[in-house]
């Protein structure tokens, strides 16, 4: 801030503040700016010139359609609409995911509120003996 030291102040001793900005080294500093930018863009690229082959991605994977397991409160079990049983749980499991890894799939549980926990540690213990590590609880939002 520039401060004047003399002029139509009151006293000797009396210091005004200049308002005033000064932009030019503001508009120096941008112009140098400028021209460092318009002379180093240019070596920026690439010169050389090449046939780039062609790339095909292959196109992407959609991801596998989710499989739920749902437990009603008189202990009956379905994967997915279909009616299974504790005992075979597993194959009706594998049958339902194809070819994918049983160990990278993750198997939603859907379970009445009034399910037994005894019910549902059935059907927890079925899918941990078939190789199915991955379990995600559905609950109803609170909206």
């Amino acid at each position: 801030m520039a401060a004047k030291l003399s002029g139509s102040g009151g006293g000797k001793y009396t210091v005004e503040a200049n308002s005033e900005i000064n932009v030019t080294p503001f508009v120096d500093i941008m112009l140098v700016l400028l021209i460092i930018f318009m002379v180093a863009a240019p070596l920026a690229t690439v010169s050389v010139p090449v046939k780039l082959p062609r790339a095909v991605a292959p196109p992407a994977v959609n991801p596998p359609k989710p499989v739920f397991i749902s437990i009603q409160n008189d202990g009956d079990v379905f994967v997915g609409d279909f009616k299974t049983s504790v005992a075979t749980l597993g194959d009706d499991l594998k049958t339902q995911i194809g070819s994918r890894n049983p160990e990278q799939e993750r198997i939603f549980i859907r379970a009445d509120q009034l399910t037994r926990y005894g019910d549902f540690m059935q059907v927890m213990n079925a899918l941990q003996d078939n190789g199915f590590y991955s379990v995600a609880l559905v609950g109803e939002d609170q909206s």
